[in-house]
């Protein structure tokens, strides 16, 4: 018997008649092979959802932290505005009624060759409350006189008083220093003030704490400072005390907002 040869697989279809058909296999050159997806690509996928969830909910966070703020900023304005118009508060005023010399001597001591100061003044000054609903309560008033050069000519003290609406307080305080002892700066600032023809500068400072009442409320204690300048004194001949000029003296008044070692 002759064996026949049946191209492309027709000899098994013909020895095997129940066998499925063989399909051609062509090599295709430009087909891409299919590959799996990496692992790796996945967790870089994931990672990168989970960071910018993170990402967002830092700006709902700050979004909500800003919000929240410009509410509490808005609700501090309207209850400030209601509190100006319910009180109209404004600041107590001072002026300075008269300021007397008594005694100003500057001594140098031969054996060291030092300078002392010894001065004596009689200060009296005028406060008022020009509220209408707001009592001001003063702790003690400590009172400086300084010269142009900032150094200290006398210290002294006033007791602490109220202030009702409307209510003017005399302030009437001695001050003094006894045998301070001089820089050589200081004297020759001294000694160049008392030449001035319109006189020695003087400035006062006083420094006091308050507390503001209103009806049933009443605020923290807050420091302020009282700051009069324009005030020109002579040094006194004779036994009478010498009057300070202070036609053109004016006192501020400033808030001191200490925060931990800092005063404002």
């Amino acid at each position: 018997m002759t064996d026949r040869v049946y191209p492309n697989g027709t000899a098994t279809a013909a020895a095997n008649p129940n066998a499925a058909p063989v399909k051609n296999q062509m090599y295709n050159p430009n087909r891409v092979p299919y590959r799996p997806t990496p692992t790796a690509y996945h967790r870089h996928n994931h990672s990168r959802r989970r960071s910018c969830s993170g990402r967002r909910c830092f700006c709902m966070c700050c979004f909500w932290s800003i919000l929240i703020i410009c509410i509490v900023v808005l609700l501090a304005a309207i209850a400030g505005a209601i509190f100006y118009v319910l009180y109209h508060p404004q600041r107590p005023t001072f002026s300075i009624s008269s300021l007397k010399i008594s005694n100003f001597n500057l001594t140098t001591n031969s054996a060291d060759d030092a300078t002392h100061l010894t001065a004596s003044l009689s200060l009296t000054i005028s406060t008022k409350n020009p509220n209408k609903k707001l009592i001001y309560k003063y702790d003690t008033i400590s009172i400086t006189a300084l010269s142009s050069n900032q150094v200290v000519l006398a210290n002294g003290s006033f007791r602490g008083f109220t202030n009702s609406p409307g209510n003017i307080t005399i302030i009437h305080s001695p001050l003094s220093m006894v045998s301070q002892v001089l820089d050589a700066d200081s004297v020759t600032s001294l000694k160049s003030d008392l030449k001035r023809k319109a006189g020695m500068p003087i400035t006062i400072l006083m420094d006091t704490m308050v507390v503001v009442k209103m009806d049933t409320l009443k605020s923290k204690r807050v420091g302020i400072r009282v700051t009069c300048e324009g005030i020109h004194g002579q040094t006194p001949k004779g036994k009478a005390p010498a009057v300070a000029s202070t036609n053109n003296a004016r006192c501020k008044v400033d808030l001191r907002i200490k925060i931990l070692k800092w005063t404002f």
